[in-house]
Order: C-alpha cells, then sequence, then structure tokens
C-alpha cells in the first residue's frame, strides 16, 4: 500500500508535464501557421495565448498612385485626338527644306485688253539661245541691271518696246527654269518665240555649250516691294522731251501727260522712250497704263534729264 500511493504524485507530475508539452507545441503550431499564410503578417510573432510580441516602430509604407479627380460639368475634360496623343510620344519633326522654300513664280492671269503679242495666260513655244549680256544694258535703255536674269526678246514679240521690262518665266524640257526681264532686242533672223538669254540665264536651264534647246515661257506678274520709277532722256526740256517708264510689274500699255484738254498719248520708241516732240506736258503730270488696263497717276516731277526719279505707286500683281 505504501509502495502505491507514493507512485501517484509521480503519475500526476507526468501527466501535467505531457499537458505542458502539449499545450507549447500547439501554442508554436499556431504561431508558423499564422506567419506563413498569405497574406499573414511576418513581423508579428504571436504567443500561444495570442498576446501580441514586439512590432516593428515603423511598418515600411507603399506609395498608392492618387486618382485623377473627375472632370466637372462646366468645364468636360478634352479629348485626345491621335494627333495629340502622337505628340505627346513622338517628337516634333522639323520642316523639310521644301516646306520653308518660296513658292514658285506663276504665270500672270486675267484679261489684258492692251496687251500685244505677249498675252497673259498663254504658254508660248520657242528656242533659247544665250548671248554676253555684259552689264545687262539693251535696246530698252534701262541701264545696267541689278542682275543679270536678263533676255533679249525677237524682234516679231519685241513690238517696238512693247515688251521692255516684262517678266518671263522659261522652262526647258528638262524641267528647269528661270525667271527673266526682257531689256533687250534680239534682232532678225531671231524668229517668233525665241529667247536670246544672258550665259548667266541660260546656265539655269542648260549647259552653254548646248547653245540652241526648246524651251516653252509665260509672261509674269511677280512680286516686288519697288515702285514704278520716271527718267527724263537726255536733252530733254520744255519744248522737247523723252519720258521713260522703269521698274514696273506688269508690261506697259501707254503713257500719258496731261495738257489743258484733258491726257494726250505720247508715241512710243524703239528704244523705249514715249515722246512728246513739241513739248505738250513735258514737267506736268504723267499717267501710266499697263496691259490689264490699270491707270497709275504720277504728280510733281521735275524736267532731270538722266536722273531716275522714284515714284509712290506700282501696278497690281496680277
Amino acid at each position: 500500500m505504501a509502495s502505491a500511493s507514493h507512485r501517484r504524485p509521480l503519475r500526476k507530475r507526468r501527466t501535467a508535464l505531457v499537458w505542458t508539452v502539449a499545450v507549447a507545441a500547439v501554442g508554436l503550431l499556431v504561431s508558423l501557421v499564422i506567419a506563413l499564410r498569405p497574406g499573414g503578417e511576418p513581423d508579428t510573432v504571436r504567443t500561444a495565448a495570442g498576446t501580441a510580441a514586439v512590432r516593428p516602430s515603423a511598418a515600411p509604407t507603399t506609395h498608392k498612385p492618387t486618382p485623377a479627380p473627375k472632370p466637372s460639368k462646366a468645364s468636360p475634360a478634352p479629348r485626345r485626338t491621335p494627333a495629340a496623343a502622337a505628340s505627346e510620344t513622338t517628337p516634333p519633326a522639323r520642316p523639310s527644306p521644301a516646306a520653308t522654300r518660296p513658292p514658285a513664280p506663276r504665270p500672270a492671269s486675267g484679261t489684258a485688253p492692251l496687251a500685244g503679242r505677249i498675252k497673259p495666260g498663254t504658254t508660248y513655244t520657242g528656242v533659247a539661245t544665250h548671248y554676253d549680256a555684259k552689264d545687262g544694258d539693251g535696246a530698252c535703255l534701262y541701264g545696267p541691271s541689278p542682275d543679270l536674269m536678263v533676255a533679249a526678246m525677237n524682234h516679231a514679240d519685241y513690238e517696238t518696246s512693247k515688251a521692255c521690262g516684262a517678266y518671263i518665266l522659261v522652262r526647258a524640257a528638262s524641267g528647269a527654269s528661270v525667271t527673266v526681264r526682257v531689256t533687250n532686242e534680239c534682232p532678225l533672223p531671231c524668229a517668233p518665240g525665241q529667247l536670246d538669254l544672258s550665259k548667266e540665264a541660260f546656265a539655269k536651264l542648260a549647259g552653254l555649250s548646248a547653245g540652241r534647246i526648246p524651251i516653252t515661257w509665260s509672261l509674269l506678274s511677280p512680286g516686288t516691294s519697288d515702285t514704278v520709277a520716271i527718267r527724263y532722256k537726255t536733252g530733254s526740256s520744255r519744248h522737247w522731251c523723252g519720258i521713260q517708264a522703269l521698274g514696273h510689274r506688269n508690261p506697259l500699255a501707254r503713257l500719258e501727260v496731261r495738257t489743258g484738254g484733258g491726257w494726250s498719248r505720247l508715241t512710243r520708241t524703239e528704244y523705249n522712250y514715249f515722246l512728246s516732240p513739241d513739248g505738250t506736258g513735258c514737267g506736268g503730270s504723267l499717267r501710266l497704263t499697263d496691259i490689264y488696263g490699270e491707270q497709275l497717276t504720277v504728280d510733281g516731277l521735275a524736267i532731270r534729264p538722266d536722273t531716275v526719279q522714284p515714284t509712290r505707286v506700282q501696278f497690281s500683281r496680277r
């Protein structure tokens, strides 16, 4: 009996120890499950009794994008066009040389009731030859040219200096082109349609060795910032005068002087001066008319032979 009663407390201690170990094992197992489950809190360790252990003082933060504000009804959000969307990702393209190139000259157009043989809106066929234009002066007696893009018009189309000052667009079969101003006459045997170009102008179309090439040409009404100028011929006075117009955009059809009875038309010479053989209107007001019928009046010019006197007028572009 004594030995049996002595063994009972030992069994109770073993039972208590087993329960203690079992509880500890369960607590450890629960902790592992919590720590390893998805979305678990690895930085938080819980005891078997469920009390929290030490937590880090500051949990790491993650940046959450701020939601864009909704557009108000008063100012709806702009729609993105395909072009706008492309501009956000594609750098702007540089303008091509063609985008900055000045526009090509265009043939003159419109009705021209006072035109002679050379009419606007008409393309003429002929040949181009070349000559040494020196300073650009010629039968039109304009004097030295500011550039050498000049031409001598064939005798028929020169038409007693009516072609003087006309701007001509010349095209070669190759597609090359050049704009020239008529300052000279190409005498016979130059045929109708033929242009004798300065060497500098011809070189824009073909090599000088070509000598003679087929061309087409047409009248231009170019853009210019210059105004018309007037010059009295050498020897002009109140008793006789020759008057010349320079720098006109369109071919000149008439030059008139004011008289007591109105306007008197002067006769044009082959050397491109309008003559008043008895002095009528010399030193008075002038009226210029281009081939389109537009008229310009010039007042207050004194007789100053061989002097270029600028005006404030210019014919319209056609």
